[in-house]
């Protein structure tokens, strides 16, 4: 084993959470950062629980995330097949091996024997532990019994009064074999128990280390206790640390959004996201970067900056890095990205033409700022495709410009002044400048701006608030300059909710204002 192998094995009985995901993500930087192979493994040994369908979501949030790997079920390899439900004949075989050798027993007891036990322990304020009767049965006894169709689990002899390794994360750590009791191999239906599986399957496709959640250190023992048992290697371990929600609780649903799909559903991006989950529990050297590019966070990652204290998952932290990584992202990209918020929301219907796509770039420079994931965007956008005056004229926050003398003798004047543009001897003029860069309907909207700043003397926000709040209905919002185009352009597009122009939207606010 000279090459560097790990694995990333979820079961497929849910969404991949956080934290599998950090785990998936911490293995990946391991993996590539030593020029290591990164093994895909399906557990899906909970019959009851595993479902295809969360197999291939997990594939498909997995590719989302920004991970690839070298060997799995998708991709095949030298150790398939990689998933446990079919290695089960590598299980039976290995488990007649620890029989033969002495080293594990049949075992008939059932499960209410097993309960009663369980619960003899407890109200004597011991650690419930197998007590080991059946492993008094003498061996031909246990397999004539077998022979003769009577049901019965595998169960490992442990014989070490301790296990001790030292993680990785955590340095030395150790454990008392008296409390660990006699674990279950394979179950009297065959099925492989978790530690048993995981032990084989490690061996066998030659993994070299261990990277998983802490939640696995009890597990480490009887582990290890099978790596003894055959006589194997065992990997060198690495276990990280939990992660807890903002109360300090272990980051749960309760807490929001917990899982990869759940994160592609706001619109978080999945750079985003990929960097974030890095610095839960890692941190790069120096500590002062934060933005981290994959090339950045491969050539970085160390498991000895690795921290065994539980992190905190700050979605507000999220939200700061999604704003940077949409800001940074390609314009069409991000357009690409946030048609299906904009479907959902009936402003737009598939397929979306390059033209639509086009303008929709420029409808997300102009309220990115406002915004910190994708799923906020229609809330943004909701003034470009929805205009009515009457809600405006009504509208506790908006009825001001209409009641109140000076925005309405603005509005009275600009809502003249913007009258038949086109006939406009300068008009001409800022048709030129869309060539060289500008746009005409933003170039008109300041020409007709100045001339209303001389008819009524009013400037700054006494000039441009009572028109923004009659062409926007709301008054605050994206700057006007680029609000301006988008209205224009928008107006011309083929859309499910079509945008008004500028012009129309004063011709309806003077007709219901009556000015």
């Amino acid at each position: 084993m000279n090459k560097l192998r790990v694995r990333f094995a979820p079961s497929p009985t849910g969404y991949v959470h956080v934290g599998n995901a950090r785990t998936a993500l911490f293995n990946w930087l391991f993996a590539r950062h030593h020029g290591g192979v990164l093994v895909l493994r399906i557990e899906d040994t909970d019959v009851q629980r595993s479902k295809e369908e969360y197999e291939r979501q997990l594939l498909e949030d997995l590719h989302w995330f920004g991970l690839d790997w070298d060997e799995g079920p998708d991709c095949g390899g030298e150790h398939a097949p990689y998933r446990q439900s079919e290695r089960r004949d590598l299980y039976a075989r290995y488990g007649q091996q620890l029989i033969d050798q002495g080293c594990a027993y049949y075992c008939f007891c059932s499960a209410e024997q097993l309960e009663a036990e369980r619960q003899e322990a407890l109200k004597a304020g011991r650690q419930p532990k197998y007590s080991g009767r059946c492993q008094k049965l003498s061996r031909e006894e246990a397999t004539a019994r077998v022979a003769a169709g009577e049901a019965a689990a595998v169960r490992l002899k442990i014989v070490d009064e301790s296990f001790a390794w030292r993680d990785l994360v955590h340095g030395l750590t150790s454990f008392s074999g008296e409390v660990i009791g006699d674990p279950i191999l394979l179950r009297s239906d065959g099925h492989p128990a978790y530690n048993y599986a995981v032990v084989i399957d490690d061996h066998l496709m030659e993994i070299t280390h261990v990277i998983r959640g802490d939640d696995h250190i009890s597990n480490t023992p009887r582990q290890l206790a099978l790596y003894r048992a055959f006589d194997w290697q065992p990997p060198e371990f690495a276990h990280l640390s939990t992660i807890l929600g903002p109360d300090r609780a272990r980051l749960s649903k309760r807490h929001g959004a917990t899982a990869l799909q759940n994160f592609r559903d706001m619109g978080i991006l999945p750079e985003a996201l990929r960097n974030y989950l890095a610095l839960l529990g890692w941190s790069p050297a120096g500590g002062t970067t934060e933005i981290l590019s994959p090339a950045d966070l491969v050539a970085q990652f160390s498991l000895e900056r690795v921290i065994k204290s539980p992190a905190v998952f700050d979605a507000e932290k999220l939200h700061w890095m999604n704003r940077h990584y949409m800001k940074a992202s390609p314009p069409r990209r991000l357009a690409e990205l946030s048609v299906p918020f904009l479907v959902r929301a009936g402003y737009l219907a598939e397929p979306v033409d390059a033209p639509t796509l086009a303008w929709l770039e420029r409808v997300l420079d102009a309220v990115l700022k406002n915004i910190s994931h994708l799923s906020e965007l229609p809330d943004a956008v909701r003034l470009v495709f929805e205009y009515d005056a009457k809600s405006v004229i009504s509208g506790e926050e908006t009825r001001h410009v209409i009641e109140d003398a000076g925005p309405r003798e603005v509005l009275i004047h600009f809502i003249e002044d913007f009258k038949d543009l086109e006939k406009r001897p300068w008009y001409a003029r800022l048709q030129a400048s869309a060539e060289a860069g500008g746009h005409p309907s933003s170039a008109a909207f300041r020409h007709v701006a100045k001339d209303v700043q001389r008819e009524t003397g009013k400037k700054g926000k006494d000039l441009f608030h009572p028109v923004r709040v009659a062409l926007t209905g709301a008054v605050s919002g994206p700057e006007l300059e680029k609000l301006i185009p988008i209205f224009e352009e928008g107006a011309k597009l083929s859309l499910p909710r079509p945008v008004k122009s500028v012009t129309q939207r004063l011709r309806e606010f003077a007709a219901v204002a009556k000015l």
